[in-house]
């Protein structure tokens, strides 16, 4: 009898009606933010992927704060696989709740001070 393989556990995340402006324009307000969300929505093109591959050069203690702001704005959606996170940009419950904002996200330009080294193009 096979396994049973139990669907991953998904972090709290606010649903879009308790999406609040003030609270996403505050967890954007920050470039490291911003970086983050612009590279699940740019190079990873909207798909899942580990936190580890976002590529900002900081602490990992530092990334993992703003992984969560960004999950408690509503922007990301995270869920655990075995110890790692997947994140992903909840594109459509943002774009229902604030038409347009991904779009400013995904034209701005990410300065390369923020990359790792062997991400700058």
């Amino acid at each position: 009898m096979p396994e049973r393989v139990d669907a991953p556990e998904r972090l709290p995340q606010p649903s879009p009606a308790e999406m609040d402006l003030p609270v996403v324009l505050d967890a954007l307000s920050d470039p490291i933010r911003l970086a983050i969300l612009h590279r699940y929505l740019v190079d990873a093109a909207g798909g899942e992927r580990s936190c580890g591959w976002v590529g900002v050069d900081r602490p990992k203690s530092t990334l993992t704060h703003h992984f969560r702001v960004l999950r408690e704005a509503g922007l990301l959606e995270q869920h655990l696989e075995g110890l790692t996170r997947i994140s992903r940009v909840r594109v459509e419950d943002v774009q229902q709740r604030f038409p347009g904002l991904l779009d400013l996200v995904m034209a701005w330009q990410v300065p390369a001070a923020l990359m790792r080294a062997d991400l700058v193009a």
